[in-house]
Parts: structure tokens; C-alpha cells; sequence
């Protein structure tokens, strides 16, 4: 019986100091994880995206002030419009829930354009603040699209419930453009002609203040 009853300690023992070790290295490598998984996350936020962001402003009047936010992709020896960018909407995805979607006017996340005071865009009324910038291009006329929602991630997740305003604008030939940029022409004091410009194409839009 005594002998018995040390094997089942000595059996208890072993169990218990094998459970031991199991909860000792459960706990190493759920403290690994919770090491590696910052680490990681701070080097992806730290690398140098192939599209760089930037921005451009432009003051109208005495004290309108528009901002355009984006990314700038590069060209890079491919076919842009109609290929890359695809004419229409975008076919759904996994990342659109299927759904298809228009061109976030750049790269990475959304582009945005803030205005400090109300503007009209090709004559259409726009209130101050901040906007998602999306188009929809086509052979002829580019449809652009300025959304309530200004921080969403490219136009994966676009809702055309959430438009503020949509224009429709004539594109123009122009010099090559590696890297895609905005900006602005045509300066008059209260107006501006506001346009994206890549590969061979600028897609420009008017904005100017209301009359008082």
C-alpha cells in the first residue's frame, strides 16, 4: 500500500510539474507575442510607402483657404487609364464587399479637399469643411466626387449616399506627369481652376467664391 501511495505522489509530482512548465511557456510565448506585435505594427507604420503622401494649398479671396490631401503614385512604365485606372467604376471585391467602386484619386488613403469657407465647384453650391474626393473616369467626361466622409481608406467603402456633390468635368491632354500631383491654374483672385494631373491627363475643376 505504501508503495502504491508513492507512486501516486511521485505521479502527482511529475503532473504537476509538467503542467507547471505548460503554463510557464504559455506564458513566454503569449509575452513574445504581446512584445513582437508592437514592434511589428511600428515598423509597417514606418516604412517607406512607394506612394508618397502630399499636399497642396491654395488661399482665394482674402481668406479662403482650399487643402488637397493625397497620395502620389508613380507611373512606372504601365498603361494608367483604362487599365490601371479602369474606365466606370472599379469591379467589386473583397475589400468592397463586392460592390464596385470609383478611383480614389490617388493612392493609399482617401483623398481628401478642405475648404475654410463655402466655394462653388463648376458653379455648385459646397459648403466649408472637409471632403472624401473620389472619380469615376471615362474615355469623354470624369464624374468627381466629393463625399461627406473624408476618412475612409481609398474608396473600398464609398456610398454614394454620403455625396455632397458631384460634377461632371471634360479632361485634357497634357506633358507627361510621372508622379501624380494636384494643383492649381488659372489664379484670378477669387477664382482658381483646380486640377489632377498624371501620366499624359489633367482632369481640371473650377472653384470660385460666391458673389456676396
Amino acid at each position: 500500500m505504501d508503495v502504491l501511495n508513492e507512486h501516486f505522489i511521485s505521479f502527482g509530482l511529475k503532473k504537476e510539474g509538467i503542467m507547471k512548465r505548460l503554463s510557464q511557456l504559455i506564458f513566454f510565448l503569449i509575452l513574445s507575442f504581446l512584445l513582437i506585435l508592437p514592434s511589428t505594427s511600428f515598423a509597417q507604420r514606418n516604412q517607406v510607402r512607394a506612394s508618397l503622401k502630399a499636399s497642396v494649398m491654395q488661399r482665394l479671396g482674402i481668406d479662403t483657404d482650399i487643402t488637397i490631401e493625397y497620395s502620389r503614385p508613380g507611373v512606372k512604365g504601365r498603361k494608367i487609364w483604362g487599365e490601371l485606372v479602369p474606365y466606370g467604376m472599379a469591379p467589386g471585391n473583397q475589400y468592397s464587399n463586392d460592390k464596385p467602386y470609383p478611383w480614389r484619386a490617388g493612392a493609399n488613403e482617401n483623398t481628401t479637399i478642405e475648404f475654410s469657407k463655402d466655394v462653388l465647384i463648376e458653379g455648385n453650391k459646397l459648403p466649408a469643411g472637409k471632403y472624401g474626393m473620389h472619380m469615376i473616369p471615362s474615355e469623354k467626361d470624369w464624374i468627381i466626387i466629393f463625399s461627406k466622409n473624408n476618412s475612409a481608406w481609398g474608396s473600398f467603402s464609398y456610398n454614394q449616399e454620403e455625396d455632397a456633390l458631384r460634377v461632371t468635368v471634360t479632361p485634357v491632354e497634357a506633358p507627361h506627369k510621372e508622379w501624380l500631383m494636384f494643383g492649381f491654374d488659372d489664379l484670378a483672385g477669387t477664382s482658381a481652376t483646380a486640377f489632377l494631373h498624371w501620366e499624359s491627363l489633367k482632369v481640371p475643376f473650377k472653384i470660385e467664391l460666391p458673389k456676396e
